[in-house]
This record gives C-alpha cells, structure tokens and sequence, in this order.
C-alpha cells in the first residue's frame, strides 16, 4: 500500500465514525457489497479518493472541496485518472 495512502487511513477511520460525513460511511457499504473488495481494501480506496483530493488542494492552492470529494467516492471502485 502506497505510503501516502496508509498516512490517510486514520482519517478515513474519523470520517467512517463521524456525523459530517456520510457520504464516506455510505461509499465504504456500498464498497463492501463488490465480491472482491475487502475491508481493508475499501478502506484504501476511501484514502486514496481523500489524497487525489488533498494533492489538488495543494497544488491548486485551494480549499478542500467537499464535493469533489464526494465525486471520487461516488466514483468507486473505478480510480481516480492521473493516479
């Protein structure tokens, strides 16, 4: 698993427990029903969404966007382009 990607998980664990968010509770079940993905997969496919988001962030100099966020997860299991 990709460093950047383990960094992220204990955030995606926050984001799966809280109130604020979630949409991410919601791609992690609907994650969960594909035959071949796992927890621990799921997981990083969550974190994965979260760094393709804070690497734009960062490089466009911007806030985090919550909706683009959202866009990746709701994208899953298909990646993100560019990664």
């Amino acid at each position: 698993m990709d460093e950047a990607i383990e960094k992220l998980l204990p955030a995606i664990e926050d984001q799966l427990k809280s109130p604020q968010t979630p949409y991410v509770q919601e791609a992690y079940q609907r994650l969960l029903t594909e035959p071949d993905i796992d927890e621990e997969e799921a997981k990083a496919m969550l974190a994965f969404c979260l760094a393709d988001e804070v690497e734009a962030m960062m490089s466009q100099e911007r806030p985090f966007h919550h909706e683009r966020y959202q866009t990746l997860l709701s994208l899953l299991p298909a990646m993100p382009e560019g990664r």
